[in-house]
């Protein structure tokens, strides 16, 4: 059985992982993209947009290493896109296009029943309605050997942290003061939860810090 990890989740230096008011037209919340500037010139990112071109060394290894090795991944709703509520019909089919970035079984986490959605590339999102258990149930399934990426939100990460699931965390975390938004260690003790840092790197854009148990 794979691991259970968060990986290349960003973060402000004071420790939001999202800005506030989320909408259609700003997907990470008002500034919400800052922290991510280190991802986003990166090879791994750009080669998610169709391109070839993208910067190597220390920021990329760890973008590549985000996306790699993961048979199953879990995301919150508000990962999934903006809508609220009950599903008013089938249309809103993810922020990325025909062909999102997962490759991989994705089980979104929400309250209200949908059908699965087949997109291409691999990726067909998986909608659980019990739980955070019944999703990791089901991630592990078919990750097989595979690792379970659990994709965020802040939320989302923070409700497997706190139900001692996570194995293995990689935080970036960017030289950017978001004052508020989605705070990550509010009430959180990792150190209690047996976390320890294991590795880190700095460039000029983030920090990366991986901890472990």
């Amino acid at each position: 059985m794979g691991k259970v990890r968060v990986a290349g989740f960003s973060l402000s230096i004071d420790g939001f992982g999202a800005g506030v008011e989320q909408s259609l037209h700003d997907p990470l919340g008002k500034r919400g993209p800052e922290p991510f500037r280190w991802f986003f010139g990166t090879r791994t990112f750009r080669a998610m947009q169709g391109l070839a071109d993208g910067s190597e060394g220390v920021d990329e290894t760890y973008a590549a290493r985000s996306m790699a090795g993961f048979g199953a991944f879990i995301l919150g709703r508000n990962m999934f896109g903006p809508v609220r509520g009950a599903w008013p019909d089938e249309s809103w089919k993810g922020w990325w296009g025909d062909n999102p970035p997962y490759h991989a079984p994705t089980f979104v986490l929400t309250h209200h029943p949908r059908e699965p959605l087949v997109m291409e590339g691999g990726t067909t999102f998986h909608f659980v309605t019990d739980g955070i258990g019944a999703a990791l149930e089901q991630a592990r399934a078919a990750a097989g050997d595979g690792d379970v990426k659990i994709g965020g939100g802040v939320s989302t990460v923070r409700q497997y942290l706190e139900a001692g699931l996570v194995d293995e965390l990689h935080f970036a975390i960017s030289p950017v003061v978001l004052g508020r938004g989605e705070a990550m260690f509010a009430g959180l003790d990792l150190h209690a939860m047996g976390f320890r840092v294991v590795e880190h790197a700095a460039t000029e854009l983030a920090t990366h810090v991986v901890l472990a148990r």
